[in-house]
């Protein structure tokens, strides 16, 4: 293992079949489009872009198929130390990219959605774990991820969570998405404003030792935490080809310079930097030799 700080990032390991429309959506016929598919899932997202700055581990569960062999093999071919569990069948996501980059996405998480308790050697050697929230969707995988952020917690290891989803925080609900942030008690939660609004964090009680990061697409990052409140402003993307991938590329640049220490500052200028170079490729494909952090 390296004598680098390590970070793991633990959930979902998935194909996303993307489809670049060529205008408007006509219902109920034929539409041209571009389609590429390309490894998926907002924790590999993090673990692939991240694996060119710093090492990495992920922590997930795919299917007895070729798709899981081939989408395992890939992390590992980027330098991710990949461990894995294997059963069911590898979810996909299908990701329809309208014209000005949005998408909207189709999951279906399959042996994703269905990690059992994970071995806590699994964490031996690592400094910072980075949970996206989709990995908490169902009540399998979130006692699975809770169990291991408690054994992170005892062994002294940063935590970070990406809120991932309005869609997601529906579904757990009002009372339980709030409760469950509060059990992981992480040092670091990104979001976007959709997702803070939802979960009406601007009435959250600041906690000692944690950072809100919101995310506001071209506009500024703001930044709030029990002892600074500020902005970042981020360079505007000017030809956006498709967003997928962008939010956990943000976290993976910013993770980047976390886990050696640096000021939250540095830390999103690099996060921004990083997410900025995703925008015009189709979903997080960016190569590994191509992420390069200023």
């Amino acid at each position: 293992m390296s004598s680098s700080p390590v970070l793991a990032v633990a959930g979902d390991l998935l194909e996303d079949v993307i489809v670049w429309g060529n205008g408007v959506q006509k219902h109920a016929t034929d539409n041209p489009a571009r389609i590429f598919r390309t490894r998926g899932g907002s924790a590999a997202n993090v673990a692939a872009i991240a694996a060119a700055l710093m090492p990495v581990r992920f922590i997930g569960k795919v299917g007895n198929d070729a798709s899981g062999d081939s989408l395992g093999a890939g992390l590992t071919e980027l330098g991710v130390d990949v461990r894995l569990q294997r059963g069911g069948s590898t979810g996909t996501v299908v990701i329809l990219v309208d014209p000005s980059g949005e998408r909207t996405m189709y999951p279906d998480r399959a042996a994703a959605a269905e990690m059992d308790a994970i071995d806590p050697a699994w964490l031996d050697g690592v400094n910072w774990l980075h949970l996206p929230m989709y990995g908490f969707e169902t009540a399998q995988t979130r006692r699975a991820l809770l169990a291991l952020t408690a054994t992170a917690h005892a062994r002294g290891i940063s935590v970070s969570i990406d809120v991932s989803s309005v869609s997601l925080l529906e579904h757990l609900g009002a009372e339980e998405a709030p409760r469950l942030i509060a059990e992981i008690n992480p040092a670091v939660i990104f979001a976007n404003a959709d997702e803070a609004a939802h979960l009406e964090m601007d009435s959250w009680p600041h906690v000692a030792g944690r950072t809100l990061i919101l995310k506001r697409g071209a506009s500024a990052v703001l930044v709030q935490s029990d002892v600074e409140n500020f902005e970042v402003a981020v360079t505007p993307v000017t030809d956006v080809k498709d967003s997928t991938g962008a939010g956990d590329s943000f976290a993976a640049g910013y993770l980047s310079q976390a886990i050696l220490g640096a000021s939250t500052r540095t830390c999103v200028e690099t996060g921004a930097t990083v997410a900025a170079q995703v925008l015009q490729n189709p979903g997080a494909t960016l190569l590994a030799h191509a992420v390069k952090a200023d």
